[in-house]
């Protein structure tokens, strides 16, 4: 049985999640042109690990499209995420100027650890599995109900799945982003667990579309919060 909901009802959903708090993600993608730079330039976002609400950074190269970085951060409300902006950010985002030909940011609100919270930064983890979800209008409460009772305790239980998170951009869009100890261990989820998940979910018919990308971690490019490097929900 899935419960329903009226569309675009957020406070509902998070009520149903059990997620009060508002924590805002950050999903940053890059078409890079000069890697070294960019690479060089990523790792002096190490600089804000001590501003106020920052949760966590990290991110890498994605293994399906040459030249494409992934960023994803998590800032503990919208306040102090505009904070950052307004203040130190475009010091540090200077130091990669020139070295990608493009760069698309997306602003999400975090819905629902996935099997357990995301470390800042993504430690111990090698790969990050994101799928890029646009739900139809009519299925999105039973798509976000689904990530709960099917997708994150089938998820939980393959190995080498570290943990993730679920995040709305708007009433019919979505990012699931889930952490895995190695390629191996995705490889093994998806050919022994995804098919059955997918259709205890009936994704087909909650999906108009999906994108999806395995990335890469650069550790170097990890942000951990001065006072809770291992700790931090993403």
């Amino acid at each position: 049985m899935w419960i329903k909901f009226a569309r675009g009802d957020k406070d509902q959903l998070k009520s149903f999640l059990h997620y009060d708090d508002t924590v805002l993600v950050k999903w940053i993608t890059c078409e890079v042109m000069d890697r070294r730079g960019f690479d060089r330039g990523q790792r002096a976002w190490a600089a804000p690990r001590d501003a106020p609400g920052l949760l966590g950074q990290g991110g890498g190269w994605s293994l399906r499209t040459p030249g494409t970085a992934h960023i994803f951060a998590s800032w503990a409300d919208r306040a102090s995420y505009q904070a950052f902006m307004d203040g130190q950010h475009d010091a540090i985002a200077g130091s990669q100027a020139g070295t990608y030909a493009s760069i698309r940011v997306r602003l999400l609100e975090h819905l629902l650890d996935i099997a357990r919270p995301a470390g800042a930064g993504f430690p111990d983890a090698s790969l990050l599995r994101l799928a890029h979800c646009h739900v139809r209008p009519a299925r999105a409460a039973h798509f976000v109900s689904a990530q709960e009772a099917v997708w994150n305790p089938g998820m939980a239980t393959a190995p080498g799945m570290l943990g993730g998170l679920f995040a709305q951009a708007t009433d019919t869009e979505f990012l699931v982003l889930s952490m895995w100890r190695s390629a191996a261990d995705h490889q093994r989820y998806q050919a022994k667990d995804f098919p059955r998940l997918r259709r205890q979910a009936a994704a087909a018919e909650d999906l108009a579309e999906i994108t999806g990308d395995l990335v890469q971690i650069e550790q170097e490019w990890s942000v951990r919060p001065a006072d809770a490097d291992h700790t931090s929900p993403q």
